[in-house]
């Protein structure tokens, strides 16, 4: 009994300290933007008319609406309901997103197919493996433009946080560098805008490196920086008025908007200041535990902010100025203590960008691997961090529209118009979203459903509104950059969807490919050839398109189909399901490698010889199977079966795998049959000793062991060493260069989007072969036009 309670004691401590551990880890990473946002609210809040309103209660008012406004969103709204909603432990628009599309049929994409429903991740812990049908779920899988429209707003919400990663750095760092005039009188808003400017170009500029380098830097950063304004706001509070702690009454937002009236109400885009970079909390869950991001904020982020708020209302109620209002943050903190918290003011505001920035990045990419995006370069820049990811298109792009809205407003008042908008926009589609959740995910009453929209959508559509109105002040910045990238997004993934129907629909016909015969009508020669496809079962019409254009095949054919599907990650013993396409004499097999929306799709060396192996397996596991059923022959039923290949079964394999070191040129090197010509050889030699860290390659070799071979079925044996011979023969990657274009009868719409917006997208991105890691030196490409 000793021994386990002390096991049990033992546990419970190293539970402790990591949780711990990644509380303080939070800091850096989750919140660098909801931290520095007392730069820049009472100066939002005060502007325009209710300049002119002196009296003590509504200082009051705008700071009880301050309190109670992060005390209803960010706390019990994301920090007790949302976050509890999770995609096996990612959050984000796009987390909610694939929860309700594979719980119910809500993707314009197809789901919730045989490839996606054998992962083990599948569904959430816990959760019920068939939601509850419901009238409300059939309306939505029945009508395809709600949908759409469904996609839409979630499209727009991933545009608006794409914004944030724009407004996020302008008005942060522009408020931090503002402060220069308090000490300095005569630096002019020009100054401060250039040394604004200068400060985003290094910013931006660093971001290849990766934060991992700079990450242990991070949590100090902002747990001195809110160490630092929690002490200040209590000194203001003891030093200009120590009543101010009766506006944590709700009574005063009352009182503020019968003194304020329509001004007041205007007021709230500057209040709603307050809580942006909330929805970092549970975009960045992945990175960490539910439970370390609500001891971070319940413990020392709460506190401390509502302390530095109080302590700014109480030095604005004896300063009602408007001259105190537009440097109030620098003007309320001790004359002795100006540099050293300008100084950590600064780095702090540089920490929250640079989190919100990755935050973009990671939106990015799951865009794009939910179709929803071209395709773009992605840098991991830490072998260890694993979200941390760099993209350099992006990057730069998101720099010169920052340096364009600090130039442009040189303002924090309008960039703050235009960050609430974002920022409440993001929220609101959050709070529709999570109704759903509750109803289809939850399996929780419609009544708690509406109840927390109403609840929650009330008070976030008051805010909205109140933004809606400052569009002409600078509101209208992320709207216009919203529909930008949205009409992006949405041809791209309209393309990608009618060309996947149009696949889907001119399918190859198994009964003309098993009139060709196991030779298909053409020449057969050594070697395996990999045919790239996005269709999980059949076979695609570019397959006719090769038969017809290329004089020869190779010995075995294999049909790869790199799937994402809606889950964060995909375990790597589940990673790759093989099945096969004809009879067995045909040697033709299908590969569907599966990636979830957050998974690392790496340049792998090994592919090539997990692929060897994960076919050898299947044929021994189809070749039990046909054993116990007693039936040998092709049976046209079994056609689309595939079976998941773990990697760990992979070492009980019928075949051996040797690996040797081969040095370009040297004369004892293992020489192979293979099937290309003297010519191609020379110049994949020349290739090879161009290329830095290609003169010494490893090779490997593969074997059927004898003593096991004897007992083989004849059958399989002789496919066995078919499969050895032609991967020792070499391998060749087969894509379609396809072009999209519309049919003649399309409307002019279709035609714009397609011929023209859709094609320039296509032109301009990274080629498929590319993003996929395909050895260019074996990659063969044949043009196909797809009338859609």
């Amino acid at each position: 009994m000793d021994q386990e309670s002390g096991a049990d004691g033992h546990q419970w401590k190293s539970h402790y300290k990591n949780l711990l551990l990644l509380a303080y880890q939070s800091f850096g990473v989750v919140y660098g933007d909801l931290a520095t946002s007392p730069l820049y609210v009472y100066k939002s809040t005060f502007s325009g008319r209710l300049r002119n309103y002196q009296s003590e209660e509504v200082v009051f008012g705008a700071f009880s609406l301050i309190f109670w406004t992060f005390t209803l969103i960010p706390l019990l709204k994301y920090v007790l309901i949302v976050i509890a909603a999770d995609d096996n432990g990612e959050g984000g628009t796009f987390a909610l997103y694939s929860l309700l599309c594979r719980h119910a049929k809500l993707s314009l994409l197809p789901n919730q197919q045989a490839a996606d429903e054998e992962l083990s991740t599948y569904y959430g812990i816990g959760m019920a493996r068939g939601p509850i049908s419901s009238p409300l779920k059939r309306f939505l899988e029945k009508h395809k433009k709600i949908r759409t429209c469904l996609l839409l707003i979630v499209l727009f919400g991933a545009c608006m946080f794409i914004g944030d990663g724009i407004f996020t750095p302008a008005i942060s760092v522009l408020s931090s560098v503002s402060g220069l005039q308090v000490p300095l009188k005569r630096l002019h808003d020009r100054e401060v805008v250039i040394i604004a400017c200068v400060v985003l170009v290094g910013l931006f500029a660093l971001q290849h490196r990766g934060t991992h380098k700079v990450a242990f830097l991070f949590a100090p950063i902002v747990i001195i920086w809110l160490i630092c304004i929690a002490v200040i706001g209590v000194y203001n509070t003891i030093h200009w008025n120590r009543q101010i702690y009766r506006a944590l009454s709700p009574h005063y937002i009352i009182k503020f908007f019968e003194l304020t009236g329509r001004d007041g109400w205007i007021s709230l885009g500057g209040i709603l200041l307050s809580i942006t970079g909330t929805e970092a909390m549970f975009a960045d869950l992945g990175h960490f535990t539910a439970a370390s991001i609500r001891l971070a904020f319940v413990s020392f982020i709460y506190p401390c902010l509502v302390l530095q708020y109080m302590g700014q209302a109480a030095f604005l109620s004896k300063h009602r100025t408007p001259a105190a209002v537009s440097t109030i943050f620098y003007d309320s903190i001790p004359e002795h203590a100006f540099w050293p918290v300008f100084v950590i003011a600064t780095l702090a505001a540089i920490v929250g960008s640079q989190a919100v920035i990755s935050a973009t990045f990671s939106i990015v990419k799951q865009c794009h691997a939910l179709g929803c995006f071209p395709r773009v370069k992605v840098v991991h820049t830490s072998r260890w961090i694993y979200g941390q990811i760099y993209i350099p298109e992006i990057n730069w792009i998101l720099m010169v529209l920052c340096l364009a809205v600090t130039i442009g407003f040189r303002d924090t008042t309008l960039i703050g118009n235009a960050y609430g908008i974002a920022c409440m926009t993001v929220m609101f589609i959050t709070t529709w979203l999570m109704a759903l959740v509750i109803i289809f995910v939850w399996n929780k009453n419609p009544v708690l459903a509406f109840l927390f929209l109403f609840f929650f959508g009330s008070i976030e559509a008051v805010y909205l509104s109140s933004s809606i109105i400052k569009v002409p002040q600078g509101g209208w910045a992320p709207l216009a950059l919203s529909l930008v990238f949205m009409f992006i997004m949405y041809v791209w993934h309209y393309g990608t969807r009618r060309k996947y129907q149009y696949d889907l629909q001119n399918k190859v016909s198994m009964k003309w490919i098993l009139t060709l015969g196991p030779s298909l009508g053409i020449v057969r020669v050594p070697g395996i050839g990999l045919i790239y496809t996005e269709l999980v079962t059949g076979v695609p019409s570019i397959f006719s398109h090769f038969v017809t254009n290329l004089p020869a095949f190779h010995q075995v054919l294999v049909f790869i189909c790199v799937k994402s599907v809606p889950v964060p990650y995909v375990p790597e013993d589940e990673r790759y399901l093989i099945g096969r396409i004809g009879p067995r004499n045909y040697r033709m097999y299908r590969c569907i490698a599966r990636y979830g929306y957050k998974d690392v799709q790496q340049d792998d060396d090994n592919f090539e010889d997990q692929l060897v192996l994960s076919i050898a397996k299947f044929i021994e596991m189809e070749a039990e199977d046909l054993a116990s059923a007693s039936s040998g022959s092709y049976d046209p039923s079994n056609e689309g079966r595939m079976a998941v290949i773990r990697m760990c079964d992979l070492s009980a394999n019928a075949i051996m795998m040797k690996e040797e070191d081969e040095t370009i040129g040297d004369d004892n090197s293992i020489t192979v049959r293979s099937s290309r010509s003297e010519t191609l050889q020379s110049l994949q030699s020349v290739y090879e000793q161009e290329s830095p860290g290609i003169s010494c390659r490893r090779r490997v070799r593969f074997e059927l062991p004898l003593p096991r071979a004897n007992y083989m079925d004849p059958q399989v044996r002789d496919e066995l060493n078919a499969l050895i011979e032609a991967k020792h023969a070499g391998v060749a990657y087969i894509m379609g260069h396809s072009y999209v274009k519309a049919r003649r009868n399309s409307s002019f719409v279709k035609k714009f989007v397609i011929d023209v917006a859709y094609s320039f997208l296509r032109k301009n991105c990274r080629g498929p072969s590319v993003a996929l890691h395909i050895p260019h030196i074996s990659l063969i490409e044949v043009g196909m036009i797809y009338y859609v």
